[in-house]
């Protein structure tokens, strides 16, 4: 009882008075009964910032649907889309709407008025509180204003007037309705769940990263391609070199260089160095149809690939050596090629090599790192562990991500639970102690954060390092669940059949609804609206493969975001919206550009499916949220009590003026 009235006398002091305790009480108790907000899922962005940006600011079709339903035919398709467009590019479209258009106070005046009915519709769901939080302070007295009067009510008709008038008058209406346009893109997403692999591929990863850690309510499920990067910037230096070849794998330099200004000047001059006379024709990078290299910037390319690539295998080598319980003894490789001969020898098989030119390897000591090779590392991992963007997105990560998250019903994760062939939950070993099912998902957390954190036991940090790297490509880890990555082969071994990886048993069980009721109930989840959301693994629409498995209990929304992944999906992405009334899958077709979306209010033509439909609407009572505003009222009806009781004394009491 001594440790309640403690808590309850720290609680007194933001609510001081019975009455204090009482306005919040109510006020909290009507929140419970309000609409859920929306929520809104991504996955796989793989660095397409201009694809990524376009679906943040229209919601996965959210708001042309809010102006379908609100307008209806008051305004014309082409009225409707150039509404839309003002409110996804502002900026932008007020610039080409001045450039043609002849009367500004009356298109101001119009459009004004539209933007604030959709902000009336957007702000419904939420307490004026949290609506006047997402104003900006420059306009927000103006907004309130504008959304809870009528244009209806005669007696204001005039005081709305002046106000729009007053706003062009003064030359304030461009950045007004900027403002409104963020304040209706805001409102209409309450929280944003990012399933993983934010990196590689794409050229803008850095600014996905940038938008989202500015984001209003976002968290993170980390994708294995995420967690190399978390690996780099902690400082591992396998992780580091993985991070590097695949940028030079894709010629996508943009992230490394001109967003993180990572001096890629050593690996260049030591590449040119060493591998000056080699073709390096496996090592050719993977180039898009639009890429503007010259070919003297793709053979330095190809040789800064092979460089890395050499490089990597020596590092990971180290630690294959060193952590034999991450059980990865086969994946030493190195030591396996016959330098006489010029083969290798895969199991019981001898394969011909497609390269043989391995100058900085020493068939004696084939992980063992040159000094120059040394160099190279100890200023890249400078440039990596001293980045403070780079430092800044990696700690977003970490602040607002986890491996697994449970929310609403709904469990997040972007890669595996990882299964035996019967089904059951497959143990891993970690520091001597085995793990499965959602303690194995802990553990992984927290070990992925003592990489970026632990200052005191540095043994143990260099274990979390080479952990997070196993994350990222060992056998059935969680965010890649395959049984090896077969980089090698691929790059020097001709035979496809040495180039397969085998998927663990949970892609195999992901369309058994016993099997994911399993899973989520081992994570506390049971019930007709529960599911499963994983991205990971691209969904082959184009073969007719569907994202909604085990009779809805798991959705797979990974539909190709990236442009590498298209050809085999055959759309561009899949998107979740979960608001009151329920769940809806949106299938993206390939963004053109924002050029063309300002211009011709060309929008992504999404598809949209509803995956489950709630019946009676979810208010946020219902909600994760809402349990606890819940657990809050019993605290507070807690203090009541004992304010009325006299076991804890009011405080601040106002005088009774009559």
């Amino acid at each position: 009882m001594a440790k309640d009235v403690k808590y309850l006398e720290l609680l007194s002091r933001s609510f001081p008075t019975i009455q204090a305790a009482v306005t919040e009480i109510i006020n909290l108790q009507a929140i419970l009964n309000l609409p859920k907000g929306t929520e809104h899922f991504m996955t796989d962005l793989h660095g397409e910032y201009d694809a990524v940006q376009h679906v943040l600011r229209n919601a996965s079709g959210a708001i042309k649907r809010k102006i379908d339903d609100l307008f209806g035919f008051q305004l014309k398709e082409d009225e409707k889309k150039e509404l839309c467009t003002l409110i996804y590019y502002p900026e932008r479209k007020l610039k080409l709407v001045k450039d043609k258009e002849k009367n500004m106070a009356e298109w101001y005046k119009v459009n004004i008025i539209n933007l604030v009915r959709v902000l009336v519709t957007s702000a419904s769901k939420y307490t004026r509180s949290k609506v006047r939080k997402a104003l900006p302070p420059e306009y927000s007295y103006i907004i309130e204003e504008l959304i809870h009067e009528s244009l209806a009510d005669n007696n204001k008709h005039e005081y709305i007037y002046a106000i729009l008038n007053t706003i062009i008058a003064t030359g304030s209406a461009d950045s007004f309705i900027c403002a409104m346009a963020y304040v209706i893109q805001r409102l209409t997403v309450d929280s944003l769940h990012i399933i993983g692999d934010i990196y590689d591929r794409g050229p803008g990863a850095h600014k996905i990263m940038d938008l989202l850690c500015d984001y209003h309510n976002v968290d993170f499920q980390w994708g294995n391609h995420d967690l190399i990067w978390m690996g780099a910037a902690a400082g591992n230096a396998a992780c580091m070199a993985n991070v590097l070849r695949i940028s030079l794998r894709y010629a996508n330099l943009e992230t490394l260089e001109e967003g993180y200004g990572i001096n890629l000047l050593p690996l260049a001059t030591f590449a040119m160095d060493t591998y000056g006379d080699d073709p390096c024709a496996c090592f050719q990078p993977k180039l898009d149809s639009g890429a503007t290299f010259d070919e003297k910037t793709v053979k330095l390319i190809a040789q800064m690939h092979k460089a890395i690539a050499i490089i990597q295998f020596k590092l990971e080598g180290e630690i294959v050596r060193h952590r034999k319980e991450f059980g990865m003894a086969d994946r030493n490789l190195l030591e396996k090629i016959d330098f006489a001969n010029g083969t290798i020898r895969i199991g019981d098989k001898d394969y011909v090599m497609k390269d043989m030119n391995f100058p900085t390897v020493d068939p004696e000591h084939p992980y063992k790192l040159t000094p120059e090779e040394k160099g190279v590392v100890a200023k890249l991992l400078g440039s990596f562990t001293s980045n403070s963007l780079l430092d800044r997105h990696i700690r977003c990560l970490y602040s607002k991500g986890s491996l697994y998250l449970v929310r609403n019903y709904n469990l997040l994760f972007h890669g595996a639970m990882p299964l035996n062939e019967d089904g059951s939950f497959h143990e891993m070993s970690i520091m001597g102690k085995k793990y499965k099912g959602k303690a194995l998902f802990d553990m992984v957390d927290k070990i992925v954060r003592a990489a970026y954190y632990e200052d005191k036991d540095m043994k143990y940090r260099a274990y979390a390092g080479d952990f997070v790297w196993f994350m990222w490509c060992g056998p059935y880890a969680p965010p890649f669940d395959k049984d090896k990555m077969t980089t090698f082969e691929r790059y020097f071994i001709a035979e496809k059949e040495t180039h397969k990886e085998k998927n663990g048993w949970y892609l195999q069980y992901r369309d058994n609804r016993e099997i994911c009721e399993k899973i989520l109930a081992e994570f506390g989840l049971s019930g007709e609206h529960t599911h499963i959301i994983n991205g990971h693994v691209p969904v082959k629409a184009s073969k007719g493969e569907s994202p909604i498995k085990a009779g809805g209990k798991l959705l797979v929304i990974d539909g190709g975001y990236s442009k590498a992944y298209q050809p085999q999906t055959g759309i561009a992405g899949y998107t979740l919206i979960y608001n009151s009334h329920g769940l809806t899958l949106a299938q993206h077709e390939p963004f053109k550009s924002i050029d063309r979306a300002v211009r011709d209010g060309v929008d992504i033509k999404s598809f949209t499916t509803v995956v489950d439909y709630l019946g009676d609407r979810m208010k946020v009572g219902d909600t994760d949220v809402g349990k606890v505003l819940k657990g809050q009222i019993r605290d507070l009806t807690s203090l009541l009590e004992a304010y009325r009781e006299g076991i804890v004394f009011e405080k601040n009491i106002p005088a009774n003026h009559k």
